[in-house]
Parts: structure tokens; C-alpha cells; sequence
């Protein structure tokens, strides 16, 4: 009796742990599925995500007025079979040159920033200092020695920037401040002065001599403009802006975003430039980001007041 009794405690640890193992392999099993159907809807997120860069270059191209897309951040949005895909379009003319902008400019820039008068005033001159070809100390910039102290294992380039992400190694920079002035700058314009009929309402804000109300109505009337195929409305008569040379819109930044009907999404941000003469490709890529700037999403209730229309996919071939 004492032998069967073991025999049978046995058996039930044995039964034990065969189900404790079966429900760890389905558990396994489910853990692997979830994984590939996430990857699997993942990468057919920035599948789509990425045609509406396809599609942006051919509406830039476009020589009818009527279909031709706007730069100055209007919104698009294309209906597929199961996903949405909005594209917005930003002139590189409409952002501030880290590298052409005056100091006035950067000035008016930094006085916005999410920071104090005193960390303002010392970024200005290190930028301004990180920029130019000497080792001359700008008004609370920074040079060399500024930078050994601070205990940096680099020094200014005195050369202009070359990317948007350079400006993260200026003393006093960080992370935070750096997500919020980067989708206002460029060092693809080449222009001194910035195109604001062509820029986003958070450039427009850097402008002393434009307050909320005029900025909101001016893009409001650009956005109706688009809507209803007009041409852009004039800027505000406000002397300080009546010389702003508009430049050319070559290079442009394209922001694309997908989602799925699981809800998956993907997004990207891509700065294209236009090919001079007889390129088989008429364009080329400047600058490519998998995350959108301040993680600010196209399908946002901020951003659906910038739509100005929407295209089931077949329309885009007629």
C-alpha cells in the first residue's frame, strides 16, 4: 500500500508538471504570435506610411495649380483599404537657417524658447560662435576654453552647421530644448530671412511684430485659401516684413503618417531636395527621422484644423 501510495504522488507530479509545461508552451506560442502579428503590422504601417513620400513627390511635381500641393504646412489625407495616411509639407525657405539667420533672427527665435532670459542670451552667442570662423568670444558665447571648462571632449567647428542635429552639441543645449527648436530651423534654405508665407504657425510666433490673433487669422485664411484651390493669401502689411525675399521651395521637408485599421501606426519625416537638369530621379534625400518632431501626431485634434482635403486612393491617378 505504502509503495502504491508514492507511485501515485508520483504520477500526479508528473501529471503537474506536464500541464505547469503545456500551459508555459501555449503561453510561449501566444507571446510569439502577438510579437509577429505586431511586426507584421508594423512594417505594413510604415509601408504605408512611407508611399505617401511616392505620393508628395508627385504632387510637387504636379503642374496643374488645381492639384498641386501646398508647403506651408497644409494637410493631406489619403483613404486606402484599411489605413489612413496623412502627409503634411513644410517649405525649408518658411524654417530659420541656423547657418544664413542673422543674429537679430536667432534673437527673436530664442526669446520663445521654453527658457530663461539669462540661458537665452548664452545660447545666442554660442550658436553664434559655434557658426563663425574665428575664436573670438561673442557676447556670453562660448569658444575653446568655454567648452574645456565646461569639461566637453570637443570644441566649436567655427564653420556652419552642417544638420539640424550639430545644434545638440552647442554648450547649454539639451534634449528638451533641442525637441522644441528643431522643427523651426533648417541649414537647407541658404536664405538670411524666412519666407513666412510659406511658414508654420511656430515660426510666425518668433515674429515680435505679429501677435496671436493676426497669426491665427493669417493662417486661417491659408488654410481656406487651399481648400478652395485660391491662391495664398498676402501677408500682414507690417513694414519689417514687406522686404522678406520668398526664395524658392527646392527643398522640403515631408511628413508622412499611417494608421491602420488595428490601429497600428508609423510615421517618418524626410527633408527632399529637387534635382537640377535631367536626373532619372527628381529628387534626393536630405535627412530622414523614423519619429516626427515632439512626437506631435497628424491625426491630432491640434492638427485636423490644417486639412484641406482628402482623396480616395484611385483619385490620385485621374
Amino acid at each position: 500500500m505504502r509503495q502504491n501510495g508514492v507511485a501515485l504522488i508520483l504520477v500526479l507530479w508528473v501529471i503537474s508538471l506536464l500541464i505547469i509545461m503545456a500551459g508555459s508552451f501555449a503561453l510561449s506560442l501566444r507571446r510569439e504570435s502577438s510579437v509577429t502579428a505586431f511586426i507584421k503590422s508594423n512594417s505594413k504601417a510604415k509601408a504605408v506610411a512611407e508611399s505617401g513620400l511616392a505620393v508628395a513627390e508627385m504632387m510637387l511635381l504636379d503642374k496643374d495649380a488645381n492639384k498641386a500641393w501646398r508647403v506651408d504646412g497644409c494637410l493631406y489625407e489619403i483613404l486606402a483599404t484599411g489605413a489612413k495616411v496623412r502627409i503634411r509639407l513644410l517649405s525649408e525657405t518658411g524654417k530659420i537657417d541656423l547657418n544664413k539667420a542673422d543674429q537679430r533672427v536667432l534673437q527673436n527665435l530664442l526669446i520663445n524658447a521654453p527658457v530663461d532670459e539669462e540661458r537665452q542670451s548664452k545660447l545666442l552667442g554660442a550658436i553664434l560662435d559655434w557658426r563663425d570662423p574665428d575664436d573670438l568670444v561673442n557676447i556670453n558665447g562660448a569658444e575653446k576654453v568655454e567648452y574645456e571648462e565646461a569639461g566637453l571632449n570637443y570644441v566649436p567647428r567655427n564653420k556652419p552647421f552642417d544638420s539640424i542635429e550639430e545644434l545638440q552639441l552647442v554648450i547649454g543645449m539639451d534634449k528638451k530644448l533641442f525637441a522644441w527648436i528643431e522643427p523651426l530651423v533648417t541649414v537647407y534654405s541658404e536664405q538670411p530671412a524666412v519666407n513666412f508665407k510659406v511658414a508654420s504657425k511656430d515660426v510666425l510666433k518668433t515674429i515680435p511684430e505679429l501677435d496671436d490673433d493676426i497669426i491665427n487669422a493669417y493662417i486661417l485664411a491659408r488654410v481656406e485659401s487651399a481648400r478652395n484651390n485660391l491662391p495664398s493669401p498676402p501677408l500682414p502689411m507690417i513694414p519689417s516684413l514687406r522686404s522678406v525675399s520668398a526664395g524658392n521651395d527646392n527643398a522640403v521637408t515631408v511628413v508622412s503618417e499611417a494608421i491602420l485599421a488595428d490601429n497600428s501606426r508609423a510615421s517618418f519625416s524626410v527633408v527632399i531636395k529637387k534635382n537640377e537638369g535631367t536626373n532619372s530621379n527628381p529628387f534626393q534625400v536630405l535627412r530622414w527621422q523614423h519619429t516626427l518632431s515632439n512626437n506631435k501626431s497628424l491625426f491630432s485634434n491640434e492638427m485636423n484644423d490644417f486639412l484641406v482635403k482628402q482623396y480616395a486612393q484611385p483619385e490620385l491617378s485621374n
